[in-house]
């Protein structure tokens, strides 16, 4: 196993019914809350609930509804300049990864001191001129979406429209204070969200699985058990939206995913690398370009390092078979369902080399992934 040093200061509050406690534990934070949620209304009545929370302790807020998925940097400004206006001392993210992103993201853009806020971003894995921000508001977020752990991580994932890029900001200060993970706001989940969630929390633990150290007997059960667990309960959920045990296993499973557990010494993400890409030019989704990119990646790689891939075949099932899954769960496998030809492939993979080649002109791995291996990859999810 590598070596690492590991810190996680989130507090988590866990569990149906904890929604309740969101204004007694935002009351720990500040008296004036910036609510950073989607402007659709797919979370209306769970903020309904939280406004009322937040008042009955004192709580003062603002809603900032203009969350959109991949969260823009022009989007963040905008809700800056909101919190400055009402004077936030603490922020609230609500929704799934794009909401708590952009939450993270409002809150360090507060007291960000280096001008425009996409000096935050580590845009160029090559060149690294990023400014990370060094403070942030406090946070507390209430996921409504298990998939990308943001509520016990520090990573946001943002993007710039005018630059057709998107990346990360990454830094100790967007840890939140306090996470709420109430399952039952799961419930009304549409089934493609659900599916699109699970699937990202798959990848999260399996690029550090197939990709990372290889010998590391604890991080590889881990990894394992956080996949058989969404394997497991993802089927239920989306049969029975509101099977209690099933929505609970796929919460705190997103969770684990990405807080650290699973991949203390490793950070291989170069399938999210390409993902980012074919959201940011082909508007993919994210769930849906993680779906694109595993099996094709997994069926690559296996003919050159096949240990962690006969591994997988044998504990989880085969390759062909959790592409399959994949399908049934009803989210796309190939590029080719998503309108993306052959001819799109070269834009892609410079897009890749611009965020996310290092200055060895690789895309970080194990092993490293060239140029020529990407195109290839490419082909093979078509």
């Amino acid at each position: 196993m590598n070596s690492f040093t590991y810190q996680n200061p989130v507090k988590v509050i866990f569990g149906a019914g904890t929604l309740a406690q969101t204004g007694v534990e935002a009351a720990k934070l500040g008296s004036r809350a910036l609510i950073v949620s989607y402007g659709d209304g797919s979370v209306t009545e769970t903020l309904v609930k939280i406004i009322g929370l937040l008042a009955e302790a004192g709580v003062a807020s603002q809603e900032f509804l203009e969350v959109t998925p991949n969260p823009p940097i022009e989007m963040i400004t905008r809700g800056v300049e909101v919190a400055k206006a009402f004077a936030a001392d603490f922020v609230i993210g609500v929704g799934g990864g794009s909401a708590m992103d952009a939450a993270k993201a409002i809150a360090a853009g507060v007291l960000y001191p280096y001008g425009d806020l996409w000096n935050m971003v580590y845009a160029s894995h090559s060149n690294i001129t990023a400014k990370p921000p060094e403070k942030a508001l406090p946070l507390m977020q209430i996921p409504t979406l298990p998939a990308t752990g943001s509520e016990m991580n520090m990573c946001s994932v943002v993007s710039s429209t005018m630059r057709k890029q998107k990346s990360y900001i990454w830094a100790d200060c967007l840890f939140a204070k306090t996470a709420i993970l109430d399952p039952e706001l799961t419930y009304t989940l549409p089934p493609f969200q659900t599916a699109c969630g699970g699937i990202d929390a798959i990848s999260h633990v399996l690029e550090i699985f197939v990709n990372g150290q290889p010998k590391s007997d604890l991080l590889h059960e881990f990894q394992l058990g956080v996949i058989k667990t969404i394997v497991k309960n993802l089927p239920i959920a989306l049969a029975n939206p509101t099977d209690a045990d099933a929505r609970t296993e796929l919460m705190w499973a997103a969770t684990c995913g990405i807080n650290g557990w699973a991949s203390p010494g490793d950070a291989w993400t170069p399938m999210h690398q390409v993902g980012h890409v074919l959201t940011s030019r082909h508007g993919i989704n994210h769930g849906t370009s993680l779906a694109i990119m595993m099996p094709a990646w997994m069926n690559y790689f296996k003919r050159i390092k096949p240990a962690p891939y006969e591994r997988f075949e044998r504990e989880i099932m085969p390759i062909a078979d959790f592409k399959a899954f994949i399908a049934q769960c009803g989210v796309a496998t190939t590029l080719s369902e998503k309108g993306v030809t052959e001819s799109d492939i070269p834009g892609i993979v410079e897009g890749v080399k611009t965020v996310s080649f290092n200055a060895e002109g690789v895309l970080a791995s194990n092993p490293p992934v060239t140029e020529q291996m990407l195109v290839e990859i490419l082909k093979e999810a078509l």
